[in-house]
């Protein structure tokens, strides 16, 4: 072959990605032996290139020998259909060409594989180590903990704007095929322009574009996800994201945290009991207010009846008023702290709460025991292991303030027994939302699913 004698497919590919400057067709030319090298220069890890493909090729006797060595690198690919034959080459792959034989390597250059801390799910026992925003850094440290042959990884592409690396992994002796199929035609008939990230593409997966409780979980935690891999669900990896997708998943599961594998049953089922009891404080606390003080104050007790109407002496406006006056700065202070540098968000947020509690009751905007309510649920709502799950609850508070500012504790009850039922006729991938996970943990891990 001569410098001459470039394959028309090299040609073809130049021609596609002009006119960019960072992309590479060059020969390699000794002794009568030539090779030629295509691939994008951005994107290729040159250290690799130079010591897996050029410096071989100055080193082997002939041309067969040269391509006999590639042809044996455990990093090369089937050359696809040329559109996809475009994105592996913009991914970090290299064409090598010799004696019309095409070779396709990857040797991509990752700047993203470091380990990242886990910053949304915390715990005190438990790895402190979460993912990181390489795929294939993900999926090793999946495999790390998880050493069975059954432990599936199915490459998929999603046709959007990015063309980014989508793996589904999974258990083949666990999962339920059903659920694996159903799984794969959701992400075939994926209709979005463009995805960045795990929770993007769990906003896409969502069957209804303003569902409230969401059908799939993102976490980033190894050992959360290890545990639903053992009870036959699906893990969805997204290069570029930290974090990944469980599906199907169930009320009960964004109720769970890691924190309660690595106790004992006693302490466990207390911190699993203070949990609920949160969730529920959370969500009704605020709604029960409006109710006792407005409408049915003679569900309390003749004294503590007296002390919340003289608590709120003074007060201007009615007490739904008070509550969404005092949950709006609430939700304000939170967005704030999410927003903040790290250095300043505690120390801002717990001072704002601390003036706006003592100025709005002096200025008699509220009530003293309206302060403690929402400090009780304001703490309430972070017990939630979830995030997601914790803005949905959010949400449903609000809806109950406003069934109840109508109906008093007749639409407090029927807003509750609303969400109920609403959960109750939902599903994850033909999962019930509220079915009752009764396996033990021994169970699952003898026997799946």
């Amino acid at each position: 072959m001569t410098e001459q004698q470039a394959p028309p497919l090299l040609n073809e590919l130049s021609k596609k990605f002009k006119p960019s400057d960072d992309v590479v067709q060059t020969p390699l030319q000794i002794k009568g032996q030539c090779a030629f090298l295509f691939y994008v220069r951005t994107v290729v890890d040159g250290d690799k290139l130079q010591q897996t493909v050029i410096k071989p090729f100055f080193e082997m006797a002939s041309e067969e020998d040269y391509a006999s060595y590639i042809l044996s690198l455990p990093n090369q690919i089937e050359i696809p259909e040329i559109d996809k034959l475009l994105m592996l080459i913009s991914a970090g792959a290299v064409i090598v060409a010799i004696d019309n034989q095409l070779c396709l390597l990857e040797l991509r250059l990752v700047k993203n594989n470091e380990v990242q801390e886990t910053t949304m799910e915390p715990t005190i026992h438990g790895p402190q180590k979460g993912l990181s925003e390489d795929i294939g850094t993900t999926i090793n440290l999946i495999r790390q903990r998880y050493h069975r042959a059954s432990l599936k990884v199915e490459d998929i592409i999603i046709d959007d704007a990015s063309n980014i690396a989508v793996s589904l992994l999974y258990d083949s002796d666990r999962v339920d095929p059903e659920v694996l199929k159903k799984i794969k035609k959701e992400l075939g008939n994926l209709k979005t322009p463009l995805f960045q990230s795990g929770g993007e593409l769990q906003h896409f997966l969502n069957k209804s574009k303003f569902t409230l409780f969401p059908t799939a979980m993102v976490t980033e935690r190894p050992d959360r996800i290890v545990y639903n891999l053992v009870a036959g669900k699906i893990v969805i990896a997204i290069d570029g994201s930290p974090n990944v997708i469980v599906v199907p998943v169930i009320f009960f599961d964004f109720m769970a945290s890691m924190e309660d594998n690595y106790h004992v049953s006693a302490i466990s089922g207390f911190t699993i009991l203070l949990r609920y009891l949160g969730l529920f404080m959370c969500i009704v606390l605020p709604s029960l207010y409006i109710a006792m003080t407005s409408y049915n104050p003679e569900i309390l007790r003749i004294e503590l009846a007296l002390t919340v109407a003289g608590s709120r002496i003074g007060v201007p406006y009615p007490s739904f008023i008070e509550v969404i006056f005092m949950l709006l700065f609430m939700e304000l202070l939170t967005e704030a702290s999410m927003r903040l540098p790290k250095a300043v968000s505690g120390t801002a947020t717990t001072v704002g709460g601390l003036i706006l509690g003592t100025a709005a009751t002096e200025a008699a905007l509220t009530s003293t025991i309206m302060v403690i309510i929402i400090s009780a649920v304001a703490i309430s709502t972070f017990v939630i292991p979830i995030n997601e799950m914790s803005f949905a609850v959010r949400v449903v508070r609000l809806l109950l303030i406003i069934y109840t500012s109508l109906f008093g504790m007749v639409g407090l009850l029927i807003g509750f027994l609303g969400i109920i039922m609403f959960m109750a006729n939902k599903d994850s991938l033909g999962t019930p939302y509220l079915k009752i996970p009764w396996k033990s943990k021994t169970n699952e891990l003898e026997g799946g699913q």
